[in-house]
């Protein structure tokens, strides 16, 4: 096979069916993107906004994505000061109505960066700060701030805007063991406030006589199993769907903002999610004009792992999942999606085992997430992208929910990267190629990022093999 346009390498091509390689951008080399959002300007100009992942570095990664074939690097742009919050993250972000909205959070490891003893003395911000691109998308204006109350904890993960006043976060909250769901009306951007909250009666830690916990203690296997919202709380209409990691599928009555009432529940845990995954349940994504909501069970990076911290424990299956959801207090599992296709010249058998020797957690991680409010991406509801860890990007037909297809899939190459020029070279495990977040744009671009390296777009071919 000769080399491509995105090769890594001789003979590092990755693996390819039915889309083409429109172009690849490494950014600036100095780190990778973790969730991205697309943004498109009343002149037409599309600018892709991620999130700086690794590299010993934080904020947003800037580039103007107009031509699909020649994306272009703006900047990278900082949010706070890393001398002063050298604990501050930011690894989420959402963007709509004009407005770039990027979680922070400080949870992440600080033992690893910090002596414990001085952290009351760090600043740290775990919250959500909110910009204005109207002005000029490629200098974000800075608008304001919320704070969940807490410091040096996780703050906000997944969240959801859709334009509008309110914003869905997954976040810390005074009280609570783990993240739950916080609404912040922010029609003064400068002065966003909370308006409502939800949360499963097990998490309120208050409510114990002598429970106590420490928000701030990292998220190991037994806390992963528990019920708290990884998110985003994906809101349509009256009804927001939430992946509540360990507590399955949870759909909320929202027709009152500041008053979410339960509907109804889908355990997924057992038999799915295995011990050594993320998120139990993760993602909850409700298809634009369907009754039924895709959810997944988070796999994790084999980068992470070695076969003996494995041990040879069977992994339970991590997989994507049909819930059918016309009667909200009844979610109904219907279908599963398919095992990635594995390509006739892979150099492994399957993906549960690839380059580990033993079984590792393997599943998928971001869908494509189609909003109203956001007009400039794909809205279609009888199609699935995911971004699988190990098994890229896959595109699946799901017009008929009961027989879902996978169309379509792309394996990037290798970051071809030592552990020493890696981004993260502290990380054990096998440096496969592993794809993190996708985003499908009006005109059918997709955009996948990649751990340790830059962007793809990708466009389906016309003619399906």
């Amino acid at each position: 096979m000769s080399d491509t346009l995105y090769a890594k390498g001789p003979g590092n091509n990755g693996f390819i069916r039915n889309l083409e390689v429109c172009s690849f951008s490494s950014l600036d080399g100095k780190s990778s993107m973790f969730q991205m959002a697309l943004y498109k300007t009343p002149q037409g100009k599309y600018y892709l906004y991620g999130c700086s992942f690794g590299g010993k570095r934080q904020g947003v990664l800037i580039n103007d994505v107009t031509d699909p074939y020649n994306p272009v690097f703006i900047k990278h742009m900082e949010l706070v000061d890393p001398k002063e919050y050298p604990t501050t993250t930011s690894p989420k972000m959402q963007i709509a109505d004009d407005l770039m909205i990027v979680a922070m959070s400080s949870g992440s490891g600080p033992g690893a960066l910090v002596d414990q003893t001085k952290l009351a003395q760090i600043k740290s911000e775990a919250g959500i700060r909110i910009y204005s691109l109207k002005e000029d998308p490629e200098n974000p204006k800075f608008l304001g701030y919320w704070d969940c109350g807490l410091s040096h904890v996780m703050g906000v993960h997944r969240f959801m805007y859709n334009g509008g006043r309110y914003v869905h976060l997954s976040a810390d909250c005074v009280g609570f063991e783990g993240l739950i769901y916080r609404i912040i009306d922010i029609i003064d951007p400068a002065n966003p406030v909370e308006v409502g909250r939800w949360w499963l009666p097990e998490q309120y830690a208050d409510g114990y006589p002598g429970r106590t916990f420490d928000p701030a203690a990292p998220h190991v296997p037994e806390f992963m199993d528990k019920g708290w919202l990884h998110g985003p709380p994906f809101v349509v209409g009256d009804k927001a769907y939430c992946g509540y990691s360990g507590a399955g599928l949870v759909v909320l009555d929202v027709a009152d903002i500041t008053r979410p009432k339960c509907l109804g529940q889908l355990k997924l845990m057992p038999a799915f999610s295995s011990h050594n995954a993320g998120a139990r349940t993760h993602t909850a994504l409700p298809l634009p004009g369907r009754d039924l909501v895709v959810v997944t069970n988070e796999g994790e990076r084999f980068q992470f792992f070695t076969k003996e911290a494995l041990k040879g424990k069977a992994q339970a299956l991590n997989n994507i999942h049909m819930i059918d959801v016309s009667d909200p207090g009844d979610p109904t599992l219907i279908a599963e999606f398919p095992y990635p296709e594995v390509p006739k010249d892979f150099p492994y058998k399957n993906f549960n085992e690839m380059n580990l020797g033993c079984q590792g957690p393997f599943g998928p991680h971001n869908l494509h997430e189609p909003m109203s409010g956001k007009p400039w991406l794909e809205q279609r509801g009888d199609r699935v992208y995911c971004c699988y860890f190990h098994a890229g990007l896959r595109v699946y037909d799901v017009s008929d929910p009961y027989y879902i297809k996978e169309i379509a899939y792309f394996i990037p190459p290798n970051p071809n990267k030592s552990p020493e020029e890696s981004f993260f070279p502290g990380f054990p495990g096998p440096r496969n190629a592993t794809t993190e977040d996708c985003i499908v744009d009006d005109r059918g671009n997709i955009i996948i990022d990649a751990i340790d390296d830059g962007f793809y777009i990708l466009k389906m071919k016309e003619k399906s093999e």
